[in-house]
């Protein structure tokens, strides 16, 4: 087994998960952490030697995670891409600002290397991205949280969320749109958008609903490959209730595939 050697931007709950279940993995070795400059000391005072802790992408890096945030792509991910580091991002919320998907492509085509866009917390992306090959028709994203789950958030502006008695739609618009007036929801959203109809012809429905407990996402795709429904109520991390778990799992199977003997 080849070692796959990894510079790991962002060291907050999803990049401390990633660090701490790969350093039982023999393919895969973190080399270099890259937080902002006034935490870097502190971190490397943490984690002590067997990882460098820095505030930018070395040169020599072959491969960067991104698990920091939106400004990580255009602060570290599209420099690096036009240096010719591949690169794997999971803040693809982050990709419905106007340009910034061009300007990573243009970085990547420039640097001859890829740019990977991580599922993350939602599933389906695979079936979603094969089915526009022969031509999708609509793609809906419906996000449903218990009201609690809106508060700081537009949705205030729309309904009251505690008085709630049936679940109510705060939000129908474009993924471009939802992701502009949600951004803590437009990863999903942009994730969808990049694998079908893109982001001004994706649909999004937010719903506040007192009848769950949890986050539910759902997927709704029709096309000449047929109809399509996904249906997912993910749990968070356990030493962190804010992160989705599957988010980090995406992380995870994405850096096993990159030695793994048989790949799927």
């Amino acid at each position: 087994m080849r070692t796959q050697e990894l510079t790991l931007i962002g060291f907050g709950a999803i990049g401390r998960a990633v660090y701490q279940r790969m350093q039982a993995h023999a393919g895969v070795r973190i080399t270099h952490i890259v937080v902002s400059e006034g935490k870097s000391a502190a971190l490397q005072a943490e984690l002590g030697s067997g990882v460098t802790v820095t505030h930018f992408v070395p040169q020599t890096t072959p491969l960067v995670l991104e698990c920091a945030g939106h400004t990580a792509l255009t602060d570290h991910v599209l420099p690096a891409l036009q240096r010719g580091i591949e690169c794997a991002v999971l803040s693809i919320g982050a990709m419905s600002a106007p340009g910034l998907p061009e300007q990573l492509q243009s970085a990547a085509e420039q640097g001859g290397t890829q740019l990977h866009l991580l599922a993350g917390a939602i599933g389906g992306i695979d079936a979603l991205a094969a089915a526009r090959q022969a031509g999708l028709d609509s793609v809906t994203y419906i996000g449903r949280k218990p009201p609690a789950g809106w508060r700081g958030s537009p949705a205030e502006q729309v309904v009251n969320l505690d008085a709630l008695t049936e679940p109510t739609v705060i939000l129908q618009a474009t993924a471009r749109e939802a992701a502009r007036l949600f951004p803590k929801n437009a990863n999903v959203a942009a994730t969808l958008s990049l694998a079908g109809l893109g982001l001004d012809r994706t649909q999004v429905r937010l719903i506040a609903d007192p009848g769950v407990s949890e986050n539910i996402h759902e997927i709704e795709a029709r096309g000449a490959f047929g109809e399509m429904q996904v249906r997912m109520r993910g749990k968070p991390l356990a030493d962190n209730p804010k992160t989705s778990a599957l988010t980090v799992l995406s992380a995870l199977r994405f850096l096993h595939n990159r030695t793994a003997s048989v790949v799927i």
